[in-house]
């Protein structure tokens, strides 16, 4: 075959797709997002038809034309399409950008642009978890998002990303993009129970497999109990696992893993392997998991040593307290509502699985490139775990394909690095998407009850909650969501009376973990949907209603204690943020609903910390090198959160430069002195600003006159230690209308208000708005992970509705004109922060809509038919009921 125009030779294996084959001749832009032709990311042309290259036969192309994104262009001159994409800045983690492009380029006229009235349906084969589409729309129409800024200002400025012209191109490495040569594979065996102990594993027959270097049982691993969940103290979640285990807690769980000279031949080794449970009772449903009598998951563990609230009770976590008296607010008030409110188990779906490559490098120190948010968190651990001095190790990242807090874990570096040691050998694990279903953990399943009491004027008088969150066979930032999902939820409102009680509990079931939001958008959900119920009851508009309720600059942060201290307002735009939603939604424009159908809207707030509480530490270097760029060495991952883009707009900003002179070393504990990591959406205002300290040191230096050193540079040093810490508003407006006969919802205007502070970069930040909330949108209406006695039964994008293209309505996104005293230049975080109130707000519209109330996510067509017919049929007279 030719690719990209170079003849090829070889022979592919019997059955093997294209993808493997293409990426074994070296040409790695053609990603692996599903391996079932769901996703789109392994796209290529096929003598000039686009197909998905995971379940094309590599030998059905032998003989043809092999084009991938790289034969389209290249960095230094991008092909028509790829500056289409490059104009509109169409991607932000760029995993999915080959497959659109490739697919696109079958499509476009000469100039670039694809105009087909069925774009929707044109594309529905290529998914994109990141920008919710419209600058993938805008690259397809030729629209111009972002421009270089040349010598001019780089703040404010939609200056493009630094990788775009390699994204858009095909060239920019991911973390598993390497040569393959003299690499070992890694393959695990995992566990078809909820709950059994391994009583033998017979590893004979899988050893004597040719081909096969090692085998690891529990026999063969450190017996230290850890933590996936990652955070800057590590004493924030419970030591409640081992690397393999003689107990299985949930179906899917490690058991062993070989390493062996091929994936071929290391999958072939795990079915060689033999072992005999002795299965155990299992507890699945979290209100079940705490009452007595109950199967335990981890009782034999000391609550101390492991830092778990109560092994015996199956409880991880849990706060209990009040302030004021509930029981007076609540008989005191003109108006109550009360009601119980759930949430499902959604995965991260980041299109990029977790993976690792291990070595050893020249001075024998261990090396390992991931897929992780958090480099130097992962480097402690392992230290931890293996018994090696931090110095020891290395963590590096290359772009990530994407993260969402699921890659705040550490779910196969343990393993890969352990298998390094042993074998002295480079040895890589690459996770299938069953495998991400099925082992890594997604969002926190809760239940919520709400009661809210309010005075005539629809004053809060009391607020009561009681929250129950499912964190599955281990806690892993069980406790940590479980507290900041309640902590800013409930803090936003001002009330003298609240009471709050909230545990996480362990099941049977696969783990949960960090989820986008990390905790609030299950809380939230609850409040909103309680608060808008209240609204009705008092007579006022939903923004209203919050503008009496909602803490104003002056007020303390008050949940179930003592203030909160740390948090506090270095700015304040909620106000503007309730104005600008209302005064979208009356408008009136927006698509028209299809005759018949109810028409309701919505709206809901949320609030957020702009750091995690409880320490997030960043440093930074700027130097002027002896070629006369700029470099910057920072330790936080690029995975689509725009750090990148940031960074380099600050130093550009403050030494005057063009961004282009500005070179990025980041995503490597090498590359400065420590990072707690890319999470909480820290990357602009804790890593931005030690960067921003950085540069200013810089200039400091250079105009001082400092000599070079003796590398011929001149260092500029930032720190920050990432408190006190801020808060930032999000405010979500939908109109909504919906088919009763059939449950079909569409949305038909979707606007959110954000307070973000002063715009670095407007195209950004508005396509993390948009990301944020087709993620919200998705979890609201379609995404669920589902589960039949523990056991996932959805393990494919084919039956986990990602949304589509045509799924998703485009979001207006208006900013309030606000500046934050703490973060760079008055900037604030707002990553994470959009999703939040965006399935509150669609619940409110249906509930406009139909006159009865989902208390359930997802607000699937099925559940929404059924809450129709139900109001439907409370509604009718003895006379017309059938």
């Amino acid at each position: 075959m030719n690719v990209d125009g170079t003849p090829v030779t070889g022979d592919p294996a019997p059955g093997q797709c294209l993808r493997t084959w293409l990426r074994e001749l070296g040409n790695t832009s053609v990603k692996k997002g599903c391996d079932a032709g769901d996703c789109g990311a392994c796209s290529v042309l096929v003598d000039g038809r686009p197909v998905h290259s995971c379940v094309h036969p590599a030998v059905r192309a032998v003989g043809r034309e092999v084009t991938t994104v790289r034969g389209l262009g290249t960095p230094e001159e991008p092909g028509p399409v790829q500056q289409r994409f490059l104009d509109a800045q169409g991607f932000q983690c760029g995993f999915c950008t080959a497959g659109y492009v490739v697919t696109a380029s079958a499509l476009a006229e000469p100039d670039g642009t694809v105009a087909r009235e069925d774009l929707e349906a044109t594309f529905k084969g290529n998914l994109c978890r990141c920008t919710g589409y419209r600058s993938i729309r805008d690259a397809l129409a030729g629209k111009t998002n972002v421009s270089p800024c040349g010598g001019g200002r780089a703040f404010g400025r939609s200056t493009p990303a630094p990788a775009a012209r390699r994204v858009v191109t095909g060239w920019e490495d991911y973390t598993l993009d390497l040569p393959l040569d003299g690499v070992l594979h890694l393959a695990l065996l995992t566990s078809p129970h909820a709950h059994a102990r391994v009583v033998r594993i017979d590893t004979a027959r899988a050893a004597a497999l040719p081909g096969v270097r090692l085998v690891l049982t529990h026999r063969d691993v450190p017996d230290v109990l850890y933590s996936t969940g990652r955070h800057a103290s590590r004493l924030d979640d419970p030591d409640d696992t081992r690397m393999l285990d003689d107990v299985v807690r949930f179906c899917g769980q490690r058991v062993a893993a070989v390493v062996a000279e091929s994936v071929a031949v290391a999958e072939h080794a795990v079915a060689l392997l033999e072992v005999e449970y002795d299965v155990l009772p299992a507890v699945h449903d979290p209100e079940e998991s705490r009452r007595p009598g109950s199967p335990l998951v981890h009782g034999e563990k000391s609550a101390t040593r492991s830092r778990i609230s109560e092994p015996a009770r199956n409880v991880v976590a849990q706060t209990h307290g009040e302030v004021g008296d509930v029981a007076a607010g609540l008989a005191s008030a003109a108006h109550r509502v009360s009601g119980t409110w759930r949430t499902g188990r959604v995965t991260h779906a980041a299109l990029e699985t977790h993976g690792a490559r291990g070595w050893l490098d020249e001075d024998g120190r261990l090396v390992v490139r991931s897929s992780t948010q958090v480099p130097f968190l992962v480097r402690d651990e392992l230290a931890h775990v293996l018994g090696l001095e931090r110095d020891r190790v290395r963590v590096v990242t290359g772009r990530v394909g994407g993260g969402f807090g699921g890659k705040q874990e550490m779910v196969v570096e343990d393993l890969v690095a352990l298998a390094v040691l042993r074998t002295g050998e480079p040895v890589q694990l690459e996770l299938t998407r069953e495998q991400q279903f099925t082992m890594v953990p997604g969002r926190h399943p809760m239940r919520v009850e709400v009661e809210l009491g309010a005075d005539a004027d629809g004053v809060l008088t009391a607020m009561r909650l009681d929250v129950l969150s499912d964190t599955g066979a281990y806690g892993n930032h069980g406790p940590g969501v479980l507290f900041h999902g309640c902590h800013e939820s409930v803090a936003l409102y001002r009330c003298a009376n609240k009471r709050l009680d909230a545990e996480a509990v362990y099941t049977h079931n696969v783990p949960s973990g960090a989820f986008r939001g990390y905790g609030l958008g299950q809380v939230v959900f609850a409040i909103e949907s309680a608060l808008d119920e209240l609204a009705r009851e008092v007579g006022l508009s939903p923004a209203e209603v919050r503008r009496r309720n909602v803490v104003r600059p002056g007020d303390d942060f008050v949940v179930n204690g003592a203030p909160d201290t740390d948090l506090v307002f270095g700015s304040y735009g909620l106000d503007q943020c309730l104005d600008l939603a209302e005064e979208a939604l009356a408008r009136g424009d927006g698509d028209p609903a299809p005759e018949g159908w109810l028409v309701g809207e919505g709206l809901a707030a949320a609030m957020i910390a702009t750091i995690p509480p409880r320490g997030h530490h960043a440093d930074a270097t700027v130097a002027c090198e002896p070629d006369g760029t700029v470099s910057i060495g920072v330790g936080t991952a690029e995975f689509g959160n725009g750090t990148a883009t940031v960074h380099v707009q600050l130093v550009a900003e403050e030494l005057g430069l063009d961004p282009a002179r500005v070179r990025l070393h980041a995503g490597d504990t090498d590359a400065a002195a420590y990072d707690t990591g890319a999470y909480g959406s820290t990357g602009s205002v804790v890593a931005g600003s030690a960067v921003l300290a950085a540069a200013r040191d810089l200039r400091r230096r250079l105009a001082a006159g400092e000599p070079p050193d003796a590398d011929g540079r001149v260092v500029g040093r930032g720190e920050h230690h990432g408190s006190p810490r801020s808060v930032a508003f999000n405010v979500h407006g939908v109109r909504v209308a919906l088919d009763p006969a059939t449950g079909e919802l569409r949305i038909l205007r979707s606007v959110q208000a954000v307070d973000a502070g002063v715009v670095i970069n407007p195209e950004q930040l508005r396509g993390q708005v948009e990301g944020g909330v087709a993620q919200g949108i998705g979890s609201a209406l379609f995404e669920e992970v589902r589960l039949a006695d523990g056991e996932v039964t959805t393990r494919s994008f084919r039956n986990y509705r990602v949304p589509q293209m045509g799924d998703l309505p485009e979001t207006e996104v208006r900013y309030a004109d606000t500046h934050d005293a703490l973060g760079p230049h008055g900037a604030k975080s707002m990553s994470e922060a959009p999703y939040n109130p965006v399935a509150p707000a669609i619940a409110n519209a249906v509930r406009d809509a139909l006159g009865a109330r989902p208390h359930e996510l997802p607000m699937s067509r099925d559940r929404l038919w059924r809450l129709a017919r139900n109001a439907r049929s409370s509604t009718r007279s003895p006379q017309e009921d059938p």
